[in-house]
């Protein structure tokens, strides 16, 4: 799924009280109903769950700074080593230690118990700045952590034992995901399936031969003969667009 600020949005919800956490929760379901924004919640119950769930995609995190097992802090400083993309607001009692948090880069802080008005303000606010970025990269997540792709800088995907490769200007990110998931998320993109184990980007292709796509950084991948005609059609389409 490429991220645009039109997909659905994943928070999450990490707070030890869990009454707050519902209530938390809820007004978040009303805030998705009444603006007509398509959003996911997930509930951690601390710092360490969330850590440790690598297999959730999150695009907003209401962290509370002050648990027992592992606190908003610490949670934040790890979050922050594997994704400098997700954003956070700081859930507190006091003010002193929302301000601590800015050091993770935070958006904001909300001093509990939340009212909806503040929730809504701070939602308006986040979802803005989302979709004015114009945000163009998929979310790939592996036993490295959860890694944001800007499609600007994928040259190709190539199905590599039973995952997917990507190979990007910052080198090569391995997805769990299979091919066709990957391409599917992509169709609105200007990735074109050029072989059965190769998804090449359009914007980094320099020349095609008969067999083969030469790209911008002159390295070759295969394209089969069946689908050379499509490619060559798409290509054209693409380049025709630019000139």
């Amino acid at each position: 799924m490429i991220h645009r600020g039109i997909a659905m949005y994943n928070i999450g919800i990490c707070d030890d009280e869990q009454a707050f956490a519902t209530e938390l929760e809820e007004m978040i379901g009303q805030y998705a109903r009444e603006s007509g924004t398509e959003i996911r919640t997930t509930l951690f119950c601390n710092g360490r769950e969330l850590i440790e769930s690598e297999k959730i995609e999150l695009d907003l995190i209401f962290l509370d700074i002050q648990m027992d097992v592992m606190n908003g802090l610490e949670a934040a400083k790890r979050i922050r080593a594997k994704d400098e993309k997700v954003s956070i607001i700081f859930l507190t009692s006091l003010t002193k230690y929302a301000l601590a948090g800015y050091e993770y880069q935070a958006v904001n802080y909300i001093i509990k118990p939340i009212k909806y008005v503040r929730l809504k303000r701070e939602l308006d606010r986040w979802l803005e700045s989302y979709r004015r970025e114009d945000r163009k990269y998929i979310l790939v997540t592996n036993e490295d952590g959860r890694h944001r792709v800007d499609l600007s800088t994928l040259h190709y995907l190539e199905t590599y034992n039973r995952n997917v490769k990507l190979h990007t200007d910052s080198g090569d990110i391995i997805s769990y995901k299979k091919m066709k998931e990957l391409e599917a998320g992509l169709e609105d993109a200007h990735f074109i399936r050029c072989h059965s184990g190769y998804l090449v980007n359009l914007f980094f292709v320099k020349r095609v031969g008969k067999l083969e796509i030469i790209l911008t950084d002159g390295e070759t991948i295969p394209i089969s003969q069946p689908k050379r005609k499509l490619v060559m059609e798409k290509l054209t389409d693409y380049w025709g667009d630019r000139l």
